[in-house]
């Protein structure tokens, strides 16, 4: 099947899950400084979800870039991500209006994991439609990134229990691994043929 109904849905989906996340953002009561420091841990789970969502969307971009064709199986997997990601708003909003508290900070962790999971899937199956020397599959390679950063979420929502600052502090390290576009996938694609 060919891919631009996936990639126009997802990105749909995405601009969609951004706009929720933006409309449970809400203005201070007060017109001072005071009351904007109230509206500091919304306004800052907002920023770090943001920028996990658009790191979401820039490496889905690269990756179905870089795919030839997608199957049944593809699609199941791809909106599987897409559900996890559309959870993101709803932990973003209980995390930030909860003042950081540990059980929505381990939550939000959990989300974040299986976000990471679901990509996981979708880029295996990808890889698997594609032969073992795809470009695809030289740029993936072993994705010691991905693997990392599953590590270090399942670390953080066991963490957030006891440590939520640190947790917190473990999302941000992921997001900042991931800030600078991945560019294996690009790499390989500016490759010359051989």
């Amino acid at each position: 099947m060919h891919k631009g109904r996936l990639e126009a849905f997802s990105d749909g989906v995405i601009a969609i899950i951004i706009t929720i996340m933006v409309l449970e953002l809400h203005a201070p009561t007060g017109v001072d400084f005071e009351g904007l420091r109230h509206s500091l841990p919304t306004l800052l789970s907002y920023l770090l979800s943001f920028v996990f969502l658009g790191i979401y969307w820039n490496n889905h971009h690269h990756l179905f870039q870089a795919a030839h064709r997608v199957t049944g199986g593809i699609l199941w997997a791809n909106l599987h991500l897409l559900f996890w990601l559309s959870l993101i708003p709803f932990v973003t909003s209980w995390m930030g209006s909860s003042g950081y508290a540990s059980l929505p900070v381990a939550v939000y962790g959990v989300v974040l994991l299986c976000c990471g999971v679901a990509f996981t899937i979708v880029t295996q199956l990808l890889i698997r439609q594609h032969d073992a020397n795809s470009v695809l599959a030289s740029a993936i390679g072993r994705d010691y990134k991905g693997k990392l950063s599953l590590a270090i979420y399942a670390s953080a929502i066991a963490t957030a229990l006891f440590y939520r600052w640190v947790a917190c502090g473990m999302y941000v390290f992921v997001a900042l691994m991931w800030l600078v576009p991945d560019r294996r996938i690009e790499d390989e694609l500016m490759k010359p043929k051989a």
